[in-house]
């Protein structure tokens, strides 16, 4: 029997890529690709709005970025939301990058039942610079990227962990000012940090303060009110959340009926019955007849919940020196 594509064991000859996993029209590396190809034909005129498009193309409505790495003073780790993303790629290219791409390598791809986990552990950044001098630099690290299971395969999550870098320069340079010292010295220093450009550094940690004020923009562009009063809003919904106790279950209040006695013939029964369960209760416990011995008249308590003649809730037996008993209400 010949195996066919549909067959899970099938190998094809034109390599692994033939065989899709997924029902959907491209695999999630591929989306990476794409993304590559369209900061490629970016331009010099390209303006806010393009690098929104750029963003909503690639992106989640509620996506986040991450960045982590570590810098001279300790490490360090930015998210930014959606908003934010167009600008933080706009700005990779306003430090001085021609071009910019992402090479996976080796990457997993874990299904669930709403996104696609690729975890790249040798994931690359290349950035192409022009100026201030001639420089290709390989920012390498572990990428980790959720897609969302639909047809768009739109990036939910991004996070991408710097441990190294290296800055190209070609030899051809090098041996054009062999002879200037000045320049060699020039060469010989670092144009990015961690393979981040100042821009791009500097708009990151301004991220750290409009990150918490999307929410004063977002209810100023909703509903024109002045910044003071959006601050306001904000504060006081804030703080009837805090304050706010947390909801409990509303419970239904059981209600208790209450039995009439039919005739005078019950309440003499239950009197009967109360007396044999205090001659038992006698015999059992004589600490008890003692106590009721020593006193001249015992009462004995019988409590319901049903009311007696007189409405009373309780009413109780008498024992007399005698022996005799006589029902009290």
């Amino acid at each position: 029997m010949s195996s066919t594509p549909h067959d899970p064991f099938y190998s094809s000859p034109f390599g692994p890529f033939y065989r899709r996993h997924t029902p959907y029209m491209v695999q999630p590396e591929y989306r990476i690709y794409e993304m590559n190809k369209r900061l490629q034909s970016r331009t010099e005129d390209s303006d806010n709005l393009w690098w929104d498009a750029f963003a909503t193309e690639f992106f989640e409505d509620d996506a986040t970025l991450t960045l982590s790495f570590c810098l001279e003073d300790g490490p360090k780790r930015y998210t930014i939301g959606r908003t934010l993303i167009p600008r933080y790629f706009s700005t990779v290219f306003e430090g001085g990058v021609t071009d910019l791409y992402y090479i996976l390598k080796h990457s997993k791809e874990s299904y669930h039942n709403s996104s696609i986990t690729v975890d790249c552990d040798q994931c690359a950044m290349v950035t192409q610079h022009g100026k201030p001098m001639f420089t290709k630099v390989c920012t390498e690290g572990r990428l980790i990227l959720e897609f969302t299971f639909d047809d768009l395969m739109r990036i939910k999550t991004w996070h991408f962990t710097i441990r190294q870098y290296r800055e190209l320069v070609p030899r051809s340079i090098l041996a054009m000012h062999a002879q200037d010292p000045q320049v060699l010295d020039q060469l010989s220093k670092n144009i990015t940090r961690m393979g981040l450009t100042n821009f791009t550094l500097n708009y990151l940690r301004l991220c750290v303060i409009l990150e918490p004020m999307q929410e004063l923009m977002s209810r100023h562009k909703t509903y024109n009110l002045s910044p003071r009063d959006c601050l306001k809003t904000c504060l006081f919904q804030k703080w009837q959340r805090m304050v706010a106790p947390p909801a409990e279950p509303t419970r239904q209040p059981t209600t208790k009926r209450r039995k009439r006695k039919n005739s005078t013939s019950s309440t003499s029964n239950s009197s009967a019955g109360n007396t044999a369960n205090s001659t038992g209760s006698k015999k059992k416990t004589p600490a008890a007849n003692l106590s009721l011995s020593s006193q001249g008249l015992g009462a004995i308590p019988n409590c319901s919940l049903n009311p007696g003649r007189d409405g009373d809730l309780c009413h109780s037996t008498a024992v007399t020196p005698s022996g005799q008993f006589k029902e009290k209400h």
